[in-house]
């Protein structure tokens, strides 16, 4: 007995990263070489010094990436880093290198380093494919997590659809993604160019550490940051928890009529696939299946949506819609973020400095000209209206803040009164109202519509 025993201690110190792969903390780096590791990309120097991963930028080059040679789906990943010099830089996971991509391009979900002035640590991107996932702007009480000359501890949890990040143990980022189950996890080295200046510049790595397949009790629990869910009309465990609904359920008309209708339009608008899509028709407004509208009314509220234009397409997402308005025929009144082709619909050219333009306040204020935030046409968008109770109002597009307002204040009713709604009374600043999405005679499609009640 005493020697099988002592055989098993000997085995588990040989071999202890292999009988702690479930529910048990391994080392990914032994602190002596880079065995366990591949470089992939560009040509950045990796090397152990002092018990430490050493990353040194390269001019001229692209990426680097030093990756493991295991794959990992579901696990708790956390290690330690420091910037030598302010530079970007990155934590690759569920990432893949395929010569059928871009010639072995890697790609994959990304946990940001980024010591600028935006503060963007902790936020994720999908590096080599869709760009930003959750962009920080998302989570301001996350931004000042980051240390940008002292070693940071991040924090990654992956569990089937849902990815979360923490900096310094603040959470920063909840992703609900389906489109890469698993990959690689790799440190990267962000390409300089022939910018000789930030030549040799140094990150360093250390206490890399996994749980791999863990137990559902080891993951943290939920908290209360906004989360991106990419996965179609559904509300994740933690959108519940932060107090969204859906406000279409993705199959049926179930909450919506057309407006100044007791029921659902029988032509124009379609269900199918988990999409709600207006038909083309003539291009004017009410088309063919005229406007439709949420059956209750909304004060303060939170609304997230996604939707999909077609070349020259115009439509919009209407709040505090008033049905007492006679409009003769023509879409029901209220404030409107914009859903518009901005380079093939004429619309966009008219109005006043750009307020008819996608994600604007419809007549009446201009998004800001934030390149990030706009997709080629044909791609899903994602539209986040806020109204506050305090009336603080924001438009974001794709993840980025375009455009805030106070409703109610001298500013809003100036911009009114040199609009087309100068003779409306009272125009917008009903208590409450009715959500909107319009038909203006041009094929446009919706999903993933989701909305917060504000108290």
């Amino acid at each position: 007995m005493k020697k099988t025993i002592l055989l098993c201690g000997s085995l588990l110190l040989m071999y202890g990263s292999t009988f702690a792969q479930k529910g048990q903390w391994q080392s990914l780096f032994n602190g002596k070489d880079l065995k366990g590791w591949k470089q992939l990309g560009g040509k950045a120097v990796y090397n152990v010094e002092d018990g430490q991963i050493v990353g040194t930028t390269v001019t001229n080059t692209p990426n680097s990436f030093l990756a493991t040679d295991k794959d990992y789906g579901d696990f708790i990943l956390e290690l330690e880093f420091k910037l030598g010099a302010p530079f970007n830089s990155g934590i690759q996971f569920r990432s893949q290198s395929r010569e059928d991509y871009q010639s072995g391009r890697v790609f994959g979900y990304q946990m940001e380093i980024d010591p600028s002035d935006r503060k963007w640590s902790g936020g994720i991107y999908e590096e080599g494919r869709r760009g930003w996932q959750y962009p920080m702007e998302l989570n301001p009480a996350g931004q000042n997590a980051f240390k940008p000359t002292d070693w940071n501890k991040y924090r990654i949890e992956c569990r089937g659809n849902e990815i979360r990040t923490w900096v310094n143990g603040v959470p920063t980022a909840h992703l609900v993604d389906t489109s890469l189950p698993k990959g690689f996890i790799a440190l990267q080295v962000h390409g300089i160019g022939k910018n000789a200046a930030d030549e040799n510049k140094h990150i360093y790595w250390k206490n890399i550490r996994i749980i791999d397949k863990p137990a559902a009790s080891q993951y943290s629990p939920y908290d209360k940051i906004y989360v991106v869910n990419n996965v179609d009309n559904t509300v994740s465990g933690q959108q519940q928890k932060n107090g969204f609904q859906l406000l279409w359920d993705g199959k049926t008309s179930k909450g919506w009529r057309g407006a100044y209708q007791k029921t659902f339009p029988t032509k124009g608008w379609h269900i199918q696939n988990g999409e709600l899509s207006i038909m083309h028709s003539n291009g004017d407004e009410e088309g063919s299946g005229g406007d439709i509208v949420t059956e209750k009314e909304y004060g303060a509220f939170e609304m997230e949506f996604m939707f999909k234009l077609t070349p020259g397409a115009n439509s919009g997402v209407k709040y505090f819609v008033n049905e007492s308005y006679e409009t003769g025929g023509k879409s029901a009144i209220g404030l409107e973020y914009q859903v518009l082709d901005d380079e093939k619909h004429p619309d966009a050219k008219l109005g006043r400095e750009g307020n008819r333009t996608l994600a604007s306040l419809y007549d009446l204020m201009t998004r800001k000209q934030e390149k990030r935030a706009l997709l080629p046409i044909g791609d899903w968008n994602k539209g986040r209206i806020i109204v506050y109770p305090n009336n603080h109002v924001e438009h974001w597009l794709n993840g980025f803040k375009v455009l805030e307002y106070e409703r109610g204040s001298q500013a809003f009713k100036d911009l009114v009164a040199i609009s087309k709604y100068k003779n409306w009374k009272n125009f917008g600043l009903w208590p409450v109202g009715h959500i909107l999405l319009q038909d203006h005679g041009n094929e446009v499609y919706f999903k993933s519509i989701r909305i917060k009640v504000l108290k």
